[in-house]
């Protein structure tokens, strides 16, 4: 196995762990702190982050194709549960998490507080499941 089929997906884990825990963080600094400078850098770097998942998912994929789950019965069931609802809802939370940035780049913040309440656990449940789909791909089976 070639060195850097075993480094991409460990990278790509970490890389949308590291998202959620900044959206996290912004989160906190929104709602509890109200510090908006402080709020705003880390939801930027949750999107960065986010989209250096992407950049790496794409080449890890154009590079050595999918991976299947090895498991079966149950392990399975609940494998392609969780990879379908993250994939739905991946797909859906990067034009959502673009169109609340630029709402909070255009100083709309009604509105950018109206689509955030959405994004924000959407974007969650995206990074927790694209980890458990990593852990399950990688370590369970």
């Amino acid at each position: 196995m070639d060195r850097l089929e075993v480094v991409l997906p460990v990278l790509n884990a970490s890389l949308i762990l590291i998202s959620g825990v900044c959206l996290l963080v912004g989160f906190y600094f929104i709602r509890v702190r109200r510090h908006i400078k402080h709020h705003k850098r880390s939801m930027i770097a949750a999107t960065l982050f986010a989209a250096l998942f992407l950049i790496v998912y794409v080449t890890r994929t154009v590079l050595f194709g999918g991976k299947l789950f090895a498991g079966s019965g149950w392990g399975r069931i609940v494998y392609l549960g969780i990879l379908g609802s993250h994939s739905v809802l991946a797909v859906l939370v990067g034009p959502m998490a673009l169109v609340t940035l630029y709402r909070a780049f255009n100083r709309d913040f009604g509105r950018h507080r109206r689509i955030a309440r959405l994004t924000l656990p959407t974007w969650l449940y995206v990074a927790v499941t694209g980890w458990i789909v990593y852990w399950m791909l990688y370590h369970m089976a």
